[in-house]
């Protein structure tokens, strides 16, 4: 019994009558009752009743038109989902975080992605960088969202998701914390607190120098959380991205800075160059649209 035999079972189940059945099949007569007789054969049982008014389906073979009618459902389900997942439609996205995106900006994409992709699974891999690179070249993960970037990784393509303005955190009680919005010039002589990325140092050193103070600089913190919480209990001032405002400890507050163009953190998405997921390249989309969307 094979696929063909049943299609053709169907149509004469369904028309009840072998020419009207090998007329819809575009096939003669003769052919068609033979194909029919070779699968009664096959299954050992009576399929139809013959009389001249046409055929009628035996219990036997109302059995099997019900099963073949659904397999033939569920191939065509099949053939659909196939299909699904070849656009990025359907399928299961690992996806590597690591670091305070998590707060803000990637639950936010990955909020939009779900609106557009709802039939995609998303599993999460929460791992510092090294980890991170190993996970994608083993197909553990496909893209990985971070502020510090893998260096020197010539098979890894980098692409920009979000570009964060800085907020300064501090205790409730530092004498800034009056202030609403904050000039950057009034950090000059404090003690400013950044996670371990030398690219936050260099950016920090930077803005002091361009708003004419040399920067202090506390013992940098593991990451930029810790550097909330040690700002938190009066350790200093930490320069954080916004999204870290969701982190809400007891007696912290964050102050915006004044409009800076070079006051700002960036999130990127890395993923290996070349590869041709259909869900890689749907997230893709959906990253691009939003951080082009930001910037209009």
């Amino acid at each position: 019994m094979d696929v063909r035999q049943l299609s053709y079972f169907i149509a004469v189940a369904e028309e009840r009558h072998i020419g009207r059945a090998a007329v819809r099949l575009g096939l003669s007569e003769p052919p068609l009752a033979r194909h029919i007789k070779a699968l009664e054969q096959e299954l050992g049982v009576a399929l139809f009743v013959r009389s001249a008014r046409g055929m009628t389906l035996t219990q036997a073979g109302e059995t099997l038109w019900r099963d073949a009618k659904g397999m033939f459902s569920l191939m065509d389900q099949a053939a659909e989902r196939a299909q699904r997942a070849a656009k990025g439609q359907t399928g299961r996205l690992a996806i590597g975080l690591y670091g305070t995106g998590v707060f803000g900006e990637v639950p936010r994409l990955l909020t939009r992605f779900r609106r557009t992709h709802p039939d995609v699974d998303l599993s999460f891999h929460y791992a510092q960088t090294p980890e991170q690179v190993m996970a994608l070249r083993q197909g553990r993960v496909l893209i990985v969202f971070e502020r510090l970037l893998p260096s020197n990784e010539p098979d890894l393509e980098i692409e920009l998701v979000a570009r964060e303005p800085l907020v300064v955190a501090m205790s409730s009680a530092h004498p800034l914390a009056r202030k609403r919005l904050l000039r950057f010039a009034q950090l000059e002589g404090q003690k400013i607190i950044l996670g371990s990325s030398p690219v936050a140092a260099a950016t920090a050193v930077d803005l002091c120098r361009r708003h004419g103070f040399e920067p202090q600089f506390a013992p940098a913190a593991s990451d930029l959380v810790m550097a909330s919480l040690q700002a938190c209990l009066g350790a200093g001032v930490a320069l954080v991205p916004r999204s870290i405002t969701h982190v809400d400890f007891p007696g912290i507050v964050y102050r915006p800075l004044e409009s800076d163009p070079a006051a700002f953190m960036d999130l990127h998405c890395y993923y290996i160059r070349g590869e041709k997921s259909p869900l890689l390249q749907v997230m893709l989309d959906t990253v691009r649209a939003a951080r082009d969307g930001a910037q209009a």
